[in-house]
């Protein structure tokens, strides 16, 4: 019989899937609850879309496009040691910085009230503040994964420098203005810094930071009338029902109407009505309570959990601070996010425009999310190799 490792050396497919191959070092629980949460994703988004979408399944066609690149996109990234990610960190920094730049000049675009996108044509665009938060990650990552001498934290050069970075980033979202991927990217910030291990000072010097910012937009009236509009509606949902308050009203009709089983798929008569405005993107949650259910509902929110469960897992068990940086970082992105998406839904946030990760239409945010997962599962592969 022919040795197994000489039959690996000859045929390439053999050696993709042999034993020794990163095949059998993913994390196969990881890309399944990502591929389930992708097709449940699809389904309701064609159901959200079907009324009024072109041809009923324009939309729906469009995401699945946007899946397949993403889903190369992830491979590809997979594949890199994530070792030399660090290297290039600095780079895909600055591209993501040099994209927020572009948004802010006549070459972006504005879309519900925010000025974030820059249009490709043929009906594709870009947001380049879904990509600031994986080049924000990568970032925060490199300068804090080299300890002072003697020591197990980050030197405080490199944690100013970090800050720097997370403002100058925040700054020019900001600028949009897109007030829930800034909130993201301080999250990113702070959840870098407390998993690098930086003393409690700066924690809470970024801490009071965050509130005198806070209290500063409040207070010299930087927020737009529309976010302002959202922060009373979340204070108050029937304070103008149908105005500021129809949003938050709407989501919890459609889903308390669901019940425990659901209308079933294509059955919900507020989907189906289009009386929750972006229920495809920013209220797709809205369509799994009313069509599938509290079940559903349940469901998505436990394949979230399990995503984020096996990333603290790879976080945990990588090898090196670097990689640890970035898993954590992500897991803390993914989970705010997810967390502040489904909230606004059921009225325990504010509704500031975050989608559900892997769940809403989108092609940019649909990119980074399953970019991060590549992330994840290129720590992974290194860290089954030792």
């Amino acid at each position: 019989m022919m040795d197994r490792t000489l039959l690996e050396r000859r045929h390439p497919f053999a050696r993709a899937v042999g034993a020794q191959s990163n095949m059998w070092r993913l994390d196969w629980v990881l890309l399944v609850a990502v591929a389930a949460l992708c097709v449940i994703g699809t389904l309701l988004v064609w159901s959200s879309t079907r009324t009024w979408a072109a041809g009923s399944t324009g939309l729906v066609k469009k995401h699945m496009l946007n899946l397949a690149i993403g889903a190369v996109l992830c491979g590809l990234v997979t594949m890199i040691d994530h070792r030399l990610l660090r290297a290039y960190a600095p780079v895909v920094y600055l591209v993501t910085l040099i994209g927020l730049v572009l948004v802010v000049t006549p070459v972006g675009t504005t879309v519900n009230g925010s000025h974030s996108w820059i249009m490709l044509g043929g009906g594709f665009a870009i947001q380049p503040s879904e990509f600031a938060k994986l080049g924000l990650v990568l970032m925060l990552a490199m300068l804090l994964a080299q300890p002072a001498e003697g020591t197990d934290r980050p030197r405080a050069l490199d944690v100013v420098l970090s800050l720097l970075s997370a403002v100058v980033a925040m700054g020019l979202v900001m600028l949009q203005p897109d007030l829930g991927t800034t909130l993201v990217l301080a999250v990113i910030t702070a959840s870098a810094l407390i998993i690098g291990g930086v003393q409690k000072r700066w924690i809470l010097l970024l801490a009071f930071a965050v509130v005198v910012a806070a209290v500063a937009v409040w207070l010299l009236d930087l927020l737009e009338p529309y976010q302002v509009a959202r922060f009373t509606a979340f204070i108050d949902p029937g304070v103008d029902p149908r105005g500021v308050g129809y949003n938050s009203t709407q989501s919890l009709i459609a889903i308390g109407s669901g019940e425990l089983f659901g209308k079933g798929l294509f059955e919900g008569g507020q989907t189906t009505g289009r009386f929750v405005p972006e229920q495809h993107t920013d209220f797709i949650f809205t369509v799994a309570g009313e069509e599938f259910g509290f079940l559903g509902s349940v469901t998505v929110v436990a394949l979230l959990g399990v995503v984020l469960l096996r990333g603290l897992h790879i976080a945990k068990q990588c090898d090196d601070r670097f990689g640890t940086l970035v898993a954590g970082s992500i897991v803390c992105w993914l989970g705010f996010q997810s967390f502040v998406n489904i909230g606004m839904t059921v009225g325990i946030m504010p509704i500031t425009g975050l989608p559900l990760p892997f769940v809403s239409y989108g092609g940019t945010s649909t990119f980074a999310n399953l970019i991060a997962v590549g992330f994840l599962q290129a720590i992974r592969i290194r860290e089954q190799s030792f």
